[in-house]
């Protein structure tokens, strides 16, 4: 792309030498010819303005599309990465609870045994 733009400005350049040594050859009087060399000169300006313009909206244009795919982007690795947290806290009580699961029961045994020996102990108190 580089190349390109270094042809096309040499180019340009290249057309306005030519142009300006066309008016100098050319039969007209002194400030006719540096009226017509002005007037080349402001529009070859205005053609290289336009132009600049038109590559800097072109280039402000490419840069906001630009930003907003990397926003979108971003919201969605922000989106994948809370499931992904999701997953991972379900995952975690899963295994959390899979872990206590065993010492419940091994409680509620242990509840029922103790009962069930104070139940007994109770009987044997109130039959002696």
């Amino acid at each position: 792309m580089r190349d390109q733009g270094k042809i096309i400005v040499a180019l340009l350049a290249g057309a306005a030498v030519g142009a300006a040594v066309a008016l100098l050859l050319a039969p007209a009087s002194g400030s006719e010819l540096r009226e017509e060399i002005s007037d080349y000169v402001n529009d070859l300006t205005g053609s290289v303005r336009s132009k600049a313009e038109l590559a800097a909206n072109s280039l402000r244009e490419y840069s906001s599309n630009a930003i907003e795919r990397s926003k979108s982007k971003f919201r969605e690795s922000i989106s994948e990465l809370e499931s992904l947290k999701d997953d991972l806290v379900d995952k975690a009580k899963s295994k959390s609870y899979q872990a206590v699961e065993p010492a419940l029961e091994a409680t509620d045994k242990l509840k029922s045994r103790v009962k069930a020996g104070s139940n007994d102990l109770n009987d044997s108190i109130q039959k002696a």
